[in-house]
């Protein structure tokens, strides 16, 4: 889903290569509608360049960066000379990432019964909101729904992105779990326990973290911590469990936590 801005000087782009000619060639920006830029043939390499083909081709793609931008004659002057291998290859990735968050946001839509437009509109929503639709997959990966808070989503849509970004962005978090076993004998012992798994569930007011506790088997529950690296994921899990673990025996019950899940006594 191309935008209909203009990229600023400085930018990095991805440009597909429709004419060369004798002084430079011609380029369509691939993230923005309708835009043409120019690589003249002092910008293509460093030193001397006698043919222009011997370094690009028609069809061929690649990442300039943006020198000058004419908007009253929609015209973009770009260097493929200023830009390094590293530069090219962070580009070209986060360029990538771009076109998957586009097939999954269509996904999303289509799960959630609306139109290719509404997927469209939430996709430069997402680009405005978080710098790029992939960035936004990436925070609804680990903080699900409540990802999307400041920004208008149907709630299947919403639903229907965390599932997507679940189920396809594997390396953008980390996923640890542990064990607590809560009693207690007091007559109202159930509502107990729930406040206990509540102190779990909401011990980190953190974005970047996702708390899950489910239920094993009487009297064991686990907390499953979803967190940027394992670092913050096991601080988290260990809060978690301690919160719990307060809470009930606050209310005059016990509880004990385990990393590992071991047999139950």
């Amino acid at each position: 889903m191309k935008s209909n801005d203009w990229p600023e000087t400085g930018d990095y782009v991805v440009c597909h290569v429709t004419n060369v000619t004798d002084f430079g060639a011609y380029v369509e920006l691939e993230e923005y509608k309708n835009k043409e830029g120019f690589i003249h043939i002092s910008e293509i390499k460093a030193g001397w360049v006698k043919y222009v083909r011997d370094y690009i081709r028609e069809g061929q793609k690649n990442v300039c960066k943006v020198l000058n931008i004419d908007k009253t004659r929609g015209h973009i002057d770009l260097s493929l000379k200023d830009v390094n291998e590293h530069q090219k290859r962070t580009k070209i990735q986060l360029w990538k990432n771009e076109q998957k968050a586009e097939k999954w946001i269509q996904i999303a839509a289509e799960t959630a019964g609306l139109t290719g437009e509404d997927a469209e509109t939430l996709y430069h929503k997402f680009v405005s909101e978080f710098g790029s639709a992939y960035a936004a997959f990436e925070e609804a990966a680990i903080a699900g729904e409540s990802a999307f808070e400041s920004i208008p989503t149907e709630p299947k849509m919403a639903e229907a992105i965390v599932n997507v970004a679940r189920e396809n962005i594997k390396d953008a978090f980390v996923e640890i779990a542990g064990y607590i076993d809560l009693t207690t004998n007091a007559p109202d012992g159930i509502e107990k326990i729930r406040e206990a798994l509540k102190a779990a569930a909401t011990a980190v007011d953190d974005t970047d973290v996702r708390v899950e506790v489910t239920y094993v088997g009487s009297p064991r529950y686990r907390i499953k911590v979803v967190a940027p690296d394992y670092k913050k994921a096991e601080a988290v899990l260990k809060k978690a469990s301690a919160a719990s673990i307060k809470s009930i025996t606050d209310n005059g019950g016990g509880g004990v936590f385990n990393r590992h899940l071991e047999a139950k006594a």
